[in-house]
């Protein structure tokens, strides 16, 4: 259930992005590279960047992309960087991802990364996926259990939606919700995604 799980999220993912018109896109949190690899088999997307915090992450990423960080590749980068201070941006960012990505994010952490992407960089289009913790049970976990040992935390629908519409309504964005995987009629589904499109 996890690998289709992770599947459906990339799907759901790549397929808001391209029905954006999105075509600079950098994936926040890139990890291994997957997201990456699944973006570029698309011509719409022209430049593709992945940044991560974690130095074995990159490697393994630019290793599995191909990426001869002595020969840049024009349209394919990734590197080593913070979701804080946006040193790593280029100008024309149009389109970003944070999959699985913002529950790894120290909670107080989290508004210096919203004033990074939604206002320093005001990117025109930005997914977010995260689990629905109120999806737990369903797994067979226990209350106090997150899905993994790094989650910082792990949020019901009701405190995803408020976080998104107060970072939508500070920095002139409009929220769109959905649920990603099979969908029970009182808890939602395993997998929680918001599109934010800038006003």
């Amino acid at each position: 259930m996890a690998t289709n799980l992770h599947q459906l999220r990339l799907h759901a993912v790549v397929d808001n992005l391209v029905a954006s018109g999105a075509q600079h896109v950098v994936d926040l949190g890139c990890g291994h590279g997957v997201l990456l690899r699944w973006l570029s088999e698309y011509k719409q997307f022209n430049r593709l960047i992945g940044i991560d915090n974690d130095a074995r992450a990159v490697a393994y990423a630019r290793d599995r992309l191909n990426l001869d960080i002595l020969r840049p590749d024009k349209r394919l980068h990734v590197s080593l960087g913070s979701f804080e201070n946006c040193d790593w941006a280029e100008t024309g960012i149009d389109g970003a991802v944070m999959l699985e990505t913002i529950e790894h994010i120290d909670p107080d952490r989290l508004s210096r990364v919203e004033k990074a992407i939604f206002g320093k960089l005001g990117i025109k289009f930005v997914v977010i996926t995260t689990p629905n913790k109120e999806y737990n049970p369903l797994h067979g976990m226990p209350d106090d259990e997150r899905r993994h040992d790094d989650h910082r935390f792990e949020w019901t629908r009701a405190q995803f939606q408020s976080w998104c519409n107060g970072v939508a309504e500070r920095h002139g964005y409009q929220t769109r919700f959905e649920d990603v995987g099979p969908r029970d009629p009182v808890v939602g589904s395993s997998t929680q995604m918001v599109c934010f499109t800038r006003c």
